[in-house]
Protein backbone atom coordinates (compact mmCIF):
# COMPACT_ATOMS: atom_id res chain seq x y z
CA UNK A 1 0.00 0.00 0.00
CA UNK A 2 2.82 2.17 1.10
CA UNK A 3 4.47 1.74 -2.71
CA UNK A 4 0.99 2.29 -4.37
CA UNK A 5 0.81 5.61 -2.53
CA UNK A 6 4.02 6.54 -3.17
CA UNK A 7 3.65 6.47 -6.72
CA UNK A 8 0.38 8.62 -6.86
CA UNK A 9 2.08 12.06 -7.28
CA UNK A 10 4.27 10.33 -9.54
CA UNK A 11 1.16 8.86 -11.64
CA UNK A 12 -0.80 12.35 -11.46
CA UNK A 13 2.38 14.09 -12.68
CA UNK A 14 2.22 11.67 -15.84
CA UNK A 15 -0.95 12.08 -16.56
CA UNK A 16 -1.12 15.74 -16.50
CA UNK A 17 1.78 16.78 -18.38
CA UNK A 18 0.32 13.75 -21.21
CA UNK A 19 -3.17 15.86 -21.13
CA UNK A 20 -1.05 18.99 -21.52
CA UNK A 21 1.24 17.88 -24.77
CA UNK A 22 -1.74 16.02 -26.48
CA UNK A 23 -3.28 19.83 -26.09
CA UNK A 24 -0.41 21.39 -27.49
CA UNK A 25 0.23 19.11 -30.53
CA UNK A 26 -3.43 19.51 -31.66
CA UNK A 27 -2.63 23.41 -31.44
CA UNK A 28 0.60 23.03 -33.29
CA UNK A 29 -1.10 20.48 -35.80
CA UNK A 30 -3.78 23.35 -36.84
CA UNK A 31 -1.03 25.22 -37.67
CA UNK A 32 0.26 23.38 -41.26
CA UNK A 33 -1.82 21.82 -43.80
CA UNK A 34 -3.37 18.43 -42.75
CA UNK A 35 -1.23 18.34 -39.82
CA UNK A 36 -3.88 15.48 -38.37
CA UNK A 37 -3.91 13.74 -41.25
CA UNK A 38 -0.01 12.64 -42.22
CA UNK A 39 0.43 9.27 -42.59
CA UNK A 40 2.59 7.08 -41.10
CA UNK A 41 5.03 6.69 -42.99
CA UNK A 42 6.32 3.01 -40.86
CA UNK A 43 3.04 1.67 -40.80
CA UNK A 44 0.30 2.03 -43.71
CA UNK A 45 -3.59 3.29 -42.79
CA UNK A 46 -2.05 4.85 -39.69
CA UNK A 47 -1.50 8.48 -38.66
CA UNK A 48 1.86 10.46 -37.49
CA UNK A 49 0.11 12.97 -34.91
CA UNK A 50 3.41 14.55 -33.75
CA UNK A 51 4.62 15.68 -36.90
CA UNK A 52 7.69 17.09 -35.71
CA UNK A 53 9.12 14.98 -33.94
CA UNK A 54 10.60 11.66 -34.45
CA UNK A 55 7.91 9.78 -31.71
CA UNK A 56 4.86 9.47 -33.74
CA UNK A 57 3.19 10.70 -30.50
CA UNK A 58 5.02 13.48 -30.08
CA UNK A 59 7.45 14.97 -28.04
CA UNK A 60 11.45 14.70 -27.52
CA UNK A 61 13.56 15.13 -30.13
CA UNK A 62 12.44 16.87 -33.08
CA UNK A 63 13.00 15.88 -36.81
CA UNK A 64 14.09 18.31 -39.44
CA UNK A 65 10.24 19.55 -39.87
CA UNK A 66 10.13 20.01 -36.39
CA UNK A 67 13.61 21.90 -36.32
CA UNK A 68 12.48 24.17 -38.73
CA UNK A 69 9.38 24.43 -37.90
CA UNK A 70 10.06 25.62 -34.38
CA UNK A 71 12.68 27.89 -36.33
CA UNK A 72 10.15 30.14 -38.51
CA UNK A 73 8.06 30.51 -34.89
CA UNK A 74 5.63 27.83 -35.48
CA UNK A 75 4.12 29.78 -38.73
CA UNK A 76 3.05 28.01 -42.26
CA UNK A 77 4.51 30.44 -44.82
CA UNK A 78 5.96 30.16 -48.20
CA UNK A 79 9.43 30.26 -46.57
CA UNK A 80 8.87 26.81 -44.73
CA UNK A 81 6.24 25.77 -47.31
CA UNK A 82 9.06 25.50 -50.23
CA UNK A 83 11.55 23.65 -48.06
CA UNK A 84 12.60 19.84 -47.92
CA UNK A 85 12.96 19.83 -44.41
CA UNK A 86 13.44 15.88 -44.71
CA UNK A 87 15.57 16.24 -48.58
CA UNK A 88 13.45 13.23 -49.79
CA UNK A 89 12.86 15.39 -53.31
CA UNK A 90 9.53 17.12 -52.24
CA UNK A 91 8.97 20.50 -50.11
CA UNK A 92 7.02 20.36 -47.25
CA UNK A 93 4.12 21.72 -49.08
CA UNK A 94 4.03 19.28 -51.56
CA UNK A 95 3.99 16.15 -48.40
CA UNK A 96 1.22 18.31 -46.60
CA UNK A 97 -0.99 19.22 -49.52
CA UNK A 98 -0.16 22.60 -50.25
CA UNK A 99 2.20 22.38 -53.32
CA UNK A 100 0.91 26.05 -54.13
CA UNK A 101 1.80 27.52 -50.62
CA UNK A 102 -1.43 29.16 -50.56
CA UNK A 103 -2.77 27.48 -47.17
CA UNK A 104 -3.89 29.81 -44.37
CA UNK A 105 -4.90 28.50 -41.08
CA UNK A 106 -8.54 27.08 -40.58
CA UNK A 107 -8.21 26.35 -44.15
CA UNK A 108 -8.70 23.64 -46.09
CA UNK A 109 -5.49 22.34 -48.45
CA UNK A 110 -5.55 22.01 -51.84
CA UNK A 111 -5.10 17.98 -51.37
CA UNK A 112 -6.55 15.95 -48.17
CA UNK A 113 -5.52 12.78 -49.40
CA UNK A 114 -1.70 11.05 -50.01
CA UNK A 115 -0.23 13.00 -47.24
CA UNK A 116 2.94 11.73 -46.57
CA UNK A 117 5.54 12.97 -43.40
CA UNK A 118 7.42 16.25 -43.91
CA UNK A 119 9.99 14.89 -41.25
CA UNK A 120 11.08 11.60 -42.22
CA UNK A 121 12.42 11.10 -45.82
CA UNK A 122 10.47 8.56 -47.45
CA UNK A 123 10.68 5.84 -48.59
CA UNK A 124 12.13 4.78 -44.88
CA UNK A 125 13.75 1.60 -46.58
CA UNK A 126 15.21 3.34 -49.66
CA UNK A 127 19.10 3.86 -48.97
CA UNK A 128 18.91 7.31 -48.73
CA UNK A 129 16.57 7.88 -46.67
CA UNK A 130 17.84 5.03 -44.20
CA UNK A 131 20.95 7.45 -44.41
CA UNK A 132 19.05 10.49 -43.85
CA UNK A 133 16.86 9.55 -41.07
CA UNK A 134 19.55 7.25 -39.29
CA UNK A 135 18.40 5.58 -36.25
CA UNK A 136 15.87 8.26 -35.56
CA UNK A 137 12.56 6.54 -37.06
CA UNK A 138 11.24 4.33 -34.46
CA UNK A 139 9.87 1.82 -37.17
CA UNK A 140 9.31 -1.64 -35.70
CA UNK A 141 10.66 0.16 -32.26
CA UNK A 142 9.02 -1.38 -29.53
CA UNK A 143 10.71 1.65 -27.34
CA UNK A 144 7.55 2.64 -24.56
CA UNK A 145 6.98 6.51 -25.59
CA UNK A 146 4.12 7.37 -23.81
CA UNK A 147 3.56 8.21 -20.16
CA UNK A 148 1.25 5.34 -19.68
CA UNK A 149 3.86 2.95 -21.03
CA UNK A 150 6.17 4.71 -18.62
CA UNK A 151 3.97 5.11 -15.58
CA UNK A 152 3.24 1.13 -16.13
CA UNK A 153 7.27 0.03 -16.30
CA UNK A 154 7.29 1.82 -13.30
CA UNK A 155 4.71 0.04 -11.70
CA UNK A 156 5.96 -3.34 -13.39
CA UNK A 157 9.44 -2.48 -11.98
CA UNK A 158 8.71 -1.98 -8.53
CA UNK A 159 6.23 -5.19 -8.35
CA UNK A 160 9.30 -7.23 -9.89
CA UNK A 161 11.05 -5.80 -7.32
CA UNK A 162 9.15 -7.00 -4.30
Amino acid sequence: MKLFLGLAPAALLLLLLGSATVDAFKTLQAKIPNGANVNNPCQAGTQWPGVGHWNKDGGGERNPFGIAFKSNGFVWNSTICQLDSDQDGRSNGEELGDPQCVWTEGGTPERTDGITHPGICEPVNSENCMRLNGNNIPCGSTTIKSAFGLLYVMLLANILVR
